[in-house]
């Protein structure tokens, strides 16, 4: 019986271990976001993945979804796929660790002018669960949003990264380049 107690108790602690890891990642990420800190943001998220995915979602927004548009004002297939090179160069120039630290960090760094959190600071996790083994998902909200920011971390090579992210339909309305 008490050759149990060391292997249950090492059992336990891999298992709090492996469903406390997605959040201290989660938490790591945060604090990199909130200290403009581009090389943790690098190792935390894969960003071909993630630009791969927002041009997707935006391309299928401007160009295959024709929600509240008339079929007159749908773009023919050589319109549609020079929207969708535009797409790519701007997420491929634009989703980088470096433009997501500048896009949280202050005008200035003087104390003085730090009065107003810069935009997006005010992001908080709305909920975090996992989805599978390997799939842990995140929703932030945003001050002034209806939908959610989500995001979708894996386990791969034994860590957690983001992979994908979902921008809600308001924040791809202003990747529209036809609105």
């Amino acid at each position: 019986m008490r050759a149990k107690w060391p292997f249950l108790a090492v059992i336990l602690g891999l298992g709090l271990g492996y469903v406390a890891y997605p959040y201290v990642t989660l938490y790591r990420l945060g604090v990199a976001v909130r200290g403009a800190d581009a090389a943790t943001l690098h190792r935390l998220v894969d960003w071909p993945a993630v630009r791969e995915g927002i041009k997707e979602d935006i391309c299928d927004y401007v160009v295959d979804d024709p929600q509240d548009r008339q079929a007159s004002t749908q773009l023919p297939a050589f319109g549609a796929s020079f929207v969708r090179g535009i797409t790519a160069s701007a997420v491929d120039q634009n989703v980088t660790p470096e433009a997501l630290v500048d896009a949280v960090r202050p005008a200035s760094t003087a104390p003085a002018a730090r009065t107003t959190p810069p935009p997006g600071a005010d992001v908080k996790v709305g909920w975090a669960f996992f989805q599978g083994p390997m799939v842990f998902r995140v929703n932030l909200r945003a001050p002034g949003q209806v939908e959610p920011i989500k995001l979708e971390m894996d386990l791969r090579g034994g860590r957690w990264q983001v992979r994908r992210v979902w921008l809600p339909r308001e924040l791809l309305e202003h990747a529209n380049p036809r609105t």
